[in-house]
């Protein structure tokens, strides 16, 4: 019989983490929610699997996949031989299973739980590593009016890949062609399919870089021996990605390979391109791949066979045989930290990786967070400033307007649509950013002041227009027709109140109707290609309006927008999650560097009710540098992190009360006179899907000791029917 053993105990002993050590007995960790590694016997008749490999074992009354994370000589029972050994050589190398350790212990969370989020899904079903040869998909010219008739959809995917050119595997996945088609055409002669190995070329550039972009690439290339954290800080335009590409280059002349983190799926399209036009080559890893297809490229990087991944928050655990250089894009973004299940930190995870390997990590951004800047005060990090664009290309102006006392047409003054109209007289883009989905937040009786409120969750309906008009909950996904009359009182002067995307849109198409207006959020953007094709055309177009929410502010290039509008920013500074100005002040700042990219100069108005506040004004006036220090000045004097360290302890239930007493016995123990303890509290949305939330914090002035408290914690957690609990070390927001 498997016996268990204490995870944290296992975690004490250096053995598991080098097989020289020895030792009779392998350590096995399940991916599933089991808090404890199993001792097995080695397999009679063959070699004993190396550490980081899958096997499969005998589980109670079935069998499971698990990864050896260790040997030991200390057991006392008789134990069950392992059934089969899935990877020769491991899948897993020491440096994964390093940090799948740390994060159990980081993250208090079970070792299976984190098994569970570092393995694909094809991989803990066992799924043998065995990728088939990757292939080059081209398009043949021919006759194809009767293929335009008869095969509408196959022409399209002719066409497309007509115009992208020979694609690989990984870019049919990326653009989303359906392989039927191609084999379809394939037969008619009208496409081409060879198997062919990826060339991998090492490309230094011919862009004459400024004297910061050579700074900072001889600083960071000069220390690509050993490991070290080096922020790359400079304002949007300032050309950090050829920075990256150069980095690689060097990375790839010394027969390595690099990692490249992407916060957003819709941005790695656009930094594929990049790298796959510098260097011939690169594979992609995103939660949107097919499940056996995102094995398959794991495979190849554990095999050595990509040299370059450029991928999302998962891909930090891809395994590589000589892995040289790990990159965060955009580092201060907040998808890179998970939100549910096992709530980790994707930038945090590639620099405990790093540190294990020896190698240097980039930190790159133009709104670094707060904690990274701390950071480089206290010198742990090593910083390199861009602070200005190539060339004569200009930073955009940024101006406050004032809303108090304007005429307002649909969320929009007439101030500001005054100014629109200028740009687009001038046959330029303008950008408007409203990060709010839908027609309008809510819906209300102005008689009796009913308000469309979602039956589930403690939050309002939003009324969205398009493709279909109705109530939709943003929490709980609910959907609910639009009453034709107040359910209360039967008035029929239902009024919607506030804006969205789709009342920005509506409003702009009847204030320009000779302009095409763009809208880019989660509604309209469905698929990557309807992403990809819209962003293509919106490069290729002028005198046009991009509407759309955050997904419009992060790292892509518009040469022809000179106008940035912000819209409703005063919700984001008047929040009560003390990361709130912060996240606001970097998406200001984001959407803001899409304006004047190229030689037409760009400016920023921002609509505010407030233009008073302390964080704007600062923003707006000295920048987002100004904007941190006042900030870190802020969070000491609060004694807030990164002054402090915190972990917020979340519980959810049909009880509210159970909910509630969860959070205060959990929070019961920690209260001393090192620790700040806050809460119970109600989470700021306190119920969604029929579910009561509260949440608590505990902040520390040193790691340890808040390490120490919520390890006390696990010990006396005692299980509650219907009560869910979790803890989020470090958290993003607090919600």
């Amino acid at each position: 019989m498997a016996t268990r053993t204490d995870v944290t105990g296992s975690r004490a002993q250096p053995g598991p983490f080098d097989r020289s050590i020895g030792g009779k007995f392998m350590r096995v960790g399940i991916p599933r929610p089991l808090d404890k590694l199993y001792d097995y016997a080695p397999p009679s008749g063959m070699p004993a699997p190396s550490i980081g490999a899958r096997v499969r074992v005998p589980l109670g009354r079935t069998s499971a996949v698990g990864v050896v994370m260790g040997y030991t000589d200390d057991s006392r029972y008789e134990l069950k031989e392992i059934l089969d050994v899935i990877d020769h050589p491991p899948l897993l190398g020491n440096d994964v299973v390093r940090v799948t350790q740390w994060m159990a212990d980081y993250y208090h969370s079970p070792i299976g739980v984190c098994l569970d989020t570092v393995l694909p899904s094809a991989a803990r079903r066992g799924v043998r590593s065995e990728p088939r040869d990757a292939k080059v998909w081209t398009a043949v010219d021919g006759e194809t009016h009767a293929l335009a008739r008869r095969a509408p959809r196959q022409f399209e995917t002719w066409q497309l890949l007509r115009s992208k050119g020979p694609l690989v595997d990984e870019q049919i996945r990326a653009y989303q062609l359906d392989r039927a088609r191609l084999l379809a055409l394939e037969r008619k002669g009208l496409v081409t399919a060879i198997t062919r190995k990826l060339r991998y070329e090492v490309d230094g550039g011919s862009v004459s870089l400024t004297d910061e972009q050579t700074e900072a690439v001889d600083s960071i290339a000069g220390a690509l021996d050993r490991f070290g954290t080096h922020v790359l800080y400079g304002i949007t335009g300032s050309g950090k990605t050829e920075v990256y590409l150069r980095l690689i280059a060097k990375v790839l002349a010394q027969s390595k390979q690099a990692l490249v983190l992407v916060p957003e799926i819709s941005l790695t399209p656009q930094s594929l391109d990049r790298v796959r036009e510098r260097f011939g080559a690169a594979a992609t890893i995103h939660s949107r791949l097919p499940a056996v297809a995102r094995f398959h490229e794991w495979t190849r990087c554990a095999k050595g066979e990509h040299r370059i991944l450029v991928g999302t928050r998962s891909a930090v655990f891809t395994p590589f045989s000589n892995l040289g250089l790990i990159v965060v894009d955009e580092e201060h973004d907040t998808s890179y930290k998970q939100q549910d299940g096992l709530r980790y930190s994707a930038r945090d995870v590639a620099l405990v990786r790093a540190q294990h390997l020896g190698i240097p990590c980039v930190l790159g951004s133009a709104t670094p967070s707060t904690e990274t800047l701390y950071n480089v005060r206290q010198g742990r990090f090593r910083v390199s400033h861009l602070s200005s664009r190539p060339g004569s290309i200009s930073t955009p102006s940024m101006k406050i307007l004032d809303l108090r006392g304007q005429e307002m047409r649909g969320g929009l003054s007439v101030g500001l649509i005054a100014k629109m109209s200028e740009h687009l007289g001038r046959n330029s883009q303008v950008l408007v950013l409203i990060n709010r989905r839908g027609f309008a937040p809510s819906l209300i009786c102005p008689d009796c002041s009913w308000r469309s409120q979602c039956q589930d969750c403690d939050a309002r309906l939003t009324l969205h227009e398009y493709p279909n008009r109705q109530l939709q909950c943003h929490h709980c996904c609910a959907v609910h027709p639009v009453p034709v009359s107040c359910p209360d009182c039967e008035s029929d002067g239902l009024v919607s109140l506030g804006s969205g995307t789709q009342r920005i849109d509506e409003t702009l198409a009847a204030e320009f109707p000779c302009s095409k207006v763009y809208r880019i959020d989660r509604d309209a953007m469905t698929t990557r290609r309807k992403i990809d094709s819209t962003l293509r055309e919106i490069r290729n177009s002028e005198n046009s309006i991009l509407v759309g929410t955050q997904m419009l502010a992060k790292g892509h290039h518009f040469p022809n927008v000179t106008l940035v509008a912000v819209i409703d920013a005063d919700r984001g500074f008047l929040t009560s999650d003390f990361r709130g100005p912060e996240r606001t002040a970097q998406l200001i700042m984001q959407v803001a560097g899409r304006a004047g990219r190229e030689d037409k100069p760009g400016e920023v108005w921002i609509q505010s009710f407030d233009p008073e506040n302390r964080h704007l004004k600062v923003l707006a006036k000295g920048g987002y540098q100004r904007f941190i220090d006042q900030e870190l000045e802020a969070r000491e004097e609060a004694a807030l992190p990164p002054y402090t360290y915190m972990a917020v302890v979340r519980a959810d239930s049909e009880d509210r009360e159970a909910a509630e007493r969860c959070v205060a016995e959990l929070l019961d123990g920690p209260r001393a006179k090192d620790l700040e303890v806050l809460g119970p509290a109600p989470a700021q949305i306190e119920r969604v899907s029929k579910r009561w939330k509260f949440q608590g914090a505990i902040v520390a002035r040193s790691r340890q000791r808040l390490h120490d408290s919520l390890r006390d914690m696990q010990d006396r957690r005692q299980r509650t029917k219907g009560v869910r609990w979790s803890i989020d070390v470090d958290p993003s927001e607090l919600s």
